[in-house]
């Protein structure tokens, strides 16, 4: 990126789009290019078009019409620890601190000599911020280059390239839900390559993942606690590659976009995932760039003692286990993740939040 991380300077309108929820969309694109040439980008009088009900439609014609009636251009771009340390200091930092009250509890120590894979509970029905708090707190802690394992969505859906910049899911280190990628990055991590990214100031790497895949987002706010069963394919990298797991359990989350229930034949009509249905559609309808935005909250992170899974078997390095095996080292892991959820509240999964003081 070539930029000093303190040179992008708040404006008052970069404030009002912190206070504005239709706003925040217009600070994610401005803050991208401050640092990339973007010609394919949003424009001053189309992001004010943002902040008016409907205005976003009109905003997006004009653009169209700008691009010769074509989407914006595909970028091939790489990971690139500098910018995702900049959006963090710059645009996260007061979303996190202020709107998510994010904090993590230090009981157990992070890993600080070694990579590991990152497994969390994933909530909310929303933009993952769940995700991205913890990537925010993570770095406060030391010098790492964490990557989240992400949906394709991210990367390439025909809806998502008109509201994030083509490239930004990777260029902030975002990882394919897929697996050749996946794979891809575990071996880069095994080797502790850690001047890959051509920076030199990186410790270690962290992949993020969420074991519960689709399945956690979608559930129902009274059972957001209550855990699926974990897909193993991260077990199996984890015990070919040697790189152990860090499990955190995340409270708060279900309150990113509460109220809301999933309409799976819509999802699949407009090629989602999920479509999130709640009281707050009615404004999503009016303002789409709401679609980064989400309720405030109190994330709360707790980090448990890390995890070498091959400890807990007779494998030796590249001899790959039955897959009967991997779903039982997940089992396990779920049930040890679901009694910390369950302790920190005070109460089973699926009744009414009862957290302890």
């Amino acid at each position: 990126m070539g930029t000093d991380l303190s040179s992008y300077r708040f404006t008052w309108f970069d404030r009002f789009c912190l206070w504005y929820p239709p706003g925040w969309l217009i600070l994610f694109n401005r803050h991208w290019q401050h640092y990339h040439a973007d010609p394919d980008g949003w424009r001053s009088l189309e992001y004010g078009l943002f902040l008016l009900p409907g205005g976003f439609y009109l905003a997006l014609l004009l653009r169209w019409l700008r691009l010769g009636c074509q989407p914006p251009r595909s970028r091939v771009s790489q990971p690139d620890p500098t910018y995702q340390r900049a959006f963090q200091q710059e645009v996260l930092t007061p979303i996190a601190q202020r709107h998510f009250r994010a904090t993590l509890a230090l009981e157990n120590p992070l890993p600080t000599q070694t990579a590991a894979i990152a497994v969390m509970n994933h909530a909310g029905m929303c933009f993952p911020w769940d995700f991205l708090c913890l990537v925010w707190l993570l770095n406060q802690q030391g010098n790492w280059f964490i990557r989240p394992l992400a949906h394709p969505l991210f990367f390439d859906h025909s809806w998502l390239i008109w509201w994030l910049p083509p490239g930004w899911a990777e260029v902030m280190g975002g990882v394919r839900a897929d697996p050749d990628s996946f794979e891809q990055v575990m071996a880069a991590i095994a080797t502790a390559a850690k001047f890959e990214f051509g920076t030199s100031d990186i410790d270690i790497t962290l992949l993020l993942y969420a074991p519960e895949a689709w399945r956690g987002l979608i559930k129902p706010r009274n059972q957001q606690y209550c855990l699926k069963p974990f897909d193993p394919s991260f077990l199996r990298l984890s015990l070919r590659y040697r790189v152990p797991v860090l499990p955190i359990a995340c409270l708060g989350n279900e309150s990113l976009h509460p109220w809301t229930i999933n309409l799976q034949p819509l999802a699949r009509w407009l090629g989602l995932p999920l479509f999130p249905l709640s009281p707050l559609i009615l404004a999503f309808l009016l303002f789409p760039s709401m679609g980064v935005w989400a309720m405030p909250t109190h994330l709360r992170y707790y980090p448990l003692p890390l995890w070498q899974p091959w400890q807990d078997l007779t494998v030796q390095p590249g001899q790959q286990p039955r897959r009967a095996v991997l779903y039982q080292l997940a089992d396990r892991l779920r049930t040890r993740l679901q009694a910390t959820l369950q302790g920190l509240r005070s109460q089973p999964c699926g009744g009414e939040r009862k957290e302890n003081a």
